[in-house]
């Protein structure tokens, strides 16, 4: 029976709902968060590179040792860290949270020189005695091949011998390599030491296992792979398999330094962010309950669960909690009202503009009205975000990892836990009275919205002369005032001071911000030592500075000052460039197949005029473009495609229901239409971002900046930019948002099973 399909359709969403809200419970209440460097500080290394036989330790080599280290920490599983070149032969490295700071400096200051080796006759020439993984001495000859030829490593359990191994996959000519090298040793008796092929890291064998006797003389190992076994621990197999896949360090390091580091930032800013964070949030519930009534308060509640659900995941997932990280956090629950927002207003559509009819019903067909908008605008970010975990690294790789649980956690609170909130309220005496529901009336929008006409679009060159103009003048400020880079691309300075008496790490802020320098990274290193690391600046300067941490701490002596490079050096930027050019790439063909090329290359337009707009105003303001501006750069992007995605998804609706109807009137009914939910969505968020950028930290207030930047933008150019040029494209190529044919689109049923 369709009404018992319903019904058992509606029990599987509280089950599920009750399992999810279960398992947070738990991670809430036995999960300790992971705080970044800004929140609690870590432990700071200082390396040392060293000349070999064959490279010289200069720049250009320490720059490579330090991509390489950048590789070795993100698979340590240590989030947001800090790596900077300082001078020209040393690197600074800061791990946040890290639980046994001993592991992470082996593991880090290793060489990680992998090597093959024949095993030979003793007193053979071209050859040099070690000891075997057992302590016996063996005779190795020349290497066969080196760790630069292995494709992937991955540990895993023994499953014949017990304990733990590691599988190597080659690339190129390095598999053949590897077939010659055991071929030969094939052709030896078993038992015989030449039968042996030993595997060396660091010039320590590791692994010296005998050639199978199946192994055919001549021919050896064939397939590219092989298995390093050693009686490795867990641990142990864990850590040789991220050596070798990160590679070996261009030169010897030496560890000359570590240390315990402070938070960056002070307890005031946290303090303060985290008031603006709370007071933005309920101003975003109130304006909610002021709007949507009852039905305003399930969307306070599934944002509450959104915000909890999400924590959850991010403890899960042992993510480490920094202080941008946790606002761009606190603005994805504001945007979670989005999908709410977006059932509220077809709901309300549904029930007093197309077809009344009973409340519940009115719900039902608001889900399924807006079901397809949510599902795709959530897609097309969770693309963008899978890309940028795979394909990046550093903060840009986190930003992925947060985005893509911020997607995933919003589908399921508005498609399960608020559809069972919304069937279990809108019954009984709110379906007697639907005006307790806040779903029965228009609106004061909607009231505006339909006296408009939607042929306002009917000369798209205008809207794109005055956007071009706009972003011209954006540009501009690229070239008149230029981009004011923050230290994490430009690279700065870091001066460490020793104090005659601990001093008090906030006052020292408080100071050095007074004389000029508020973004300066204030630290304190050790008991009595205080680290300042700011961008490039000159001798007098550094004395302004020195001078403002001794009218704290009564003396200050200079122990360190050193240049230091970018911390997002060129490998990570290029690697951020190419992931977000293929999200870029993935979401326009995704809308391409799912709407219509013609629409995705009008998301795309929309987007690129969003970014030059963001980069452009905080070139004329003089803005710090840092990692903060980064991430908020990312949401933004986020954000421009999720608004035309709703509007384009409107438009394929409309165009279907309307097909002799001229398309600039399609595109600007679709507008008027979404309208609603476009402004009721932007001031729940704007609420948030006026919160942090009024009462935040100086680097959130920037990060909230340019947020609110893109949201206005984001909101204008579906209008102005993609609307215009999906018109235009159209007239070109006529066909731009046609229907997607379904079988009966026109019967689905409710959550009681009757159709609609």
């Amino acid at each position: 029976m369709p009404r018992e399909t319903a019904r058992r359709s509606m029990t599987g969403r509280a089950v599920v709902s009750l399992v999810v809200l279960a398992a947070t419970l738990y991670l809430l209440l036995t999960t300790a968060p992971r705080l970044g460097l800004d929140l609690r500080g870590g432990t700071q290394i200082v390396l040392e590179t060293k000349d070999s036989p064959t490279v010289t330790a200069d720049a250009e080599t320490t720059d490579r040792t330090l991509e390489v280290l950048r590789r070795r920490v993100d698979a340590l599983g240590v989030a947001e860290p800090m790596l900077a070149r300082s001078g020209d032969n040393r690197i600074i490295v800061e791990l946040p949270g890290v639980r046994d700071p001993r592991e992470a400096v082996e593991v880090i200051g290793r060489t990680a020189q992998l090597s093959f080796h024949p095993v030979l006759a003793t007193g053979a020439p071209d050859s040099r005695v070690l000891n075997d993984e057992s302590g016996q001495p063996i005779t190795l000859g020349p290497a066969a091949l080196t760790g630069d030829g292995v494709d992937e490593a991955r540990s895993s359990i023994d499953s014949q011998g017990g304990g733990w191994l590691v599988s190597v996959d080659f690339k190129g000519d390095s598999g053949r390599a590897w077939e010659r090298l055991t071929g030969q040793a094939a052709c030896s008796p078993p038992g015989d030491p030449a039968r042996r092929v030993a595997i060396a890291l660091d010039d320590k064998v590791i692994s010296s296992p005998q050639v199978s006797p199946q192994v055919v003389c001549g021919v050896g190992i064939v397939g590219g792979s092989t298995q390093i076994t050693g009686r490795f621990s867990p641990a142990e197999a864990k850590d040789l398999a991220l050596l070798i896949n990160a590679g070996a360090l261009p030169t010897p390091v030496e560890i000359i330094e570590q240390r315990t580091v402070g938070p960056t930032l002070g307890a005031a800013a946290i303090d303060a962010s985290a008031r603006a964070a709370v007071i933005g949030l309920a101003l975003t519930a109130l304006f909610l309950l002021a709007v949507y009534r009852l039905a305003g308060l399930i969307a306070v509640g599934a944002l509450v669960a959104y915000a909890a659900v999400s924590y959850a995941a991010l403890l899960a997932v042992g993510a480490t909690l920094t202080l941008p990280g946790l606002a761009g956090f606190v603005l994805a629950i504001g945007m979670a009202v989005d999908a709410t927002v977006l059932v509220f207003e077809r709901a309300r559509e549904e029930h007093s503009v197309k077809r009344g009819g009973s409340l519940p019903r009115s719900v039902s067909r608001g889900f399924s009205g807006a079901l397809s908008a949510i599902v795709d605008s959530n897609v097309t970010t969770l693309l963008a975000a899978g890309l940028l975990f795979w394909l990046a690294s550093g903060p840009v790789r986190g930003f992925g990892v947060t985005l893509s649980i911020g997607v995933v956690v919003a589908l399921f609170i508005s498609l399960v836990l608020t559809r069972l909130l919304l069937h279990l309220t809108m019954r009984g005496v709110v379906a007697r009275r639907p005006r307790l529901s806040g779903l029965t009336h228009e609106g004061r929008v909607r009231q505006w919205v339909n006296r408009r006409d939607p042929a306002f679009l009917g000369k798209p060159k205008r809207w794109l002369m005055v956007a071009g103009a706009v972003v011209i003048a954006a540009i501009a400020g690229l070239f008149v005032a230029g981009p004011n880079l923050g230290v994490e691309f430009t690279g700065g300075r870091v001066v460490e001071y020793s104090t005659s008496a601990p001093a008090d790490v906030e006052r020292v802020r408080d100071a050095v911000s007074d004389a000029g320098f508020p973004r300066a990274v204030v630290q304190m290193s050790g008991e009595k030592d205080i680290s300042v690391r700011t961008e490039p600046i000159d001798e007098d300067a550094t004395e302004r500075i020195r001078a403002a941490v001794a009218g704290v701490a009564g003396d200050a002596t200079e122990i360190r000052d050193e240049k230091i490079g970018p911390s997002l050096g060129a490998e990570l930027r290029t690697k951020a460039v190419i992931a977000l050019g293929l999200a870029v790439l993935a979401q326009l063909i995704y809308l391409a197949v799912r709407f219509d090329w013609r629409l995705g290359l009008a998301t795309v337009a929309a987007l690129a005029q969003d970014v030059l707009i963001i980069l452009g105003i905080f070139a004329w303001l003089g803005k710090s473009m840092d990692g903060v501006f980064l991430a908020a750069l990312l949401t933004v992007i986020g954000y421009s495609v999720n608004d035309s995605v709703v509007v384009f998804d409107r438009v394929r609706e409309v165009r279907g229901q309307h097909r002799k109807e001229p398309f600039p009137r399609v595109v600007g009914t679709a507008v008027l239409q979404t309208l609603p939910r476009t402004i009721n969505t932007g001031i729940g968020v704007l609420f948030v971002l006026g919160a942090l950028l009024v009462l935040g930290d100086g680097s959130l207030a920037d990060f909230a900046l340019a947020l609110l930047l893109g949201l206005v933008a984001g909101t204008v150019s579906t209008v102005a930019t993609a609307g215009p040029v999906a018109i235009l494209l159209d007239k070109r190529w006529p066909g731009a948002g046609r229907p997607v044919r379904k079988a009966n689109p026109t019967r689905q049923r409710d959550d009681n099973g009757a159709v609609v």
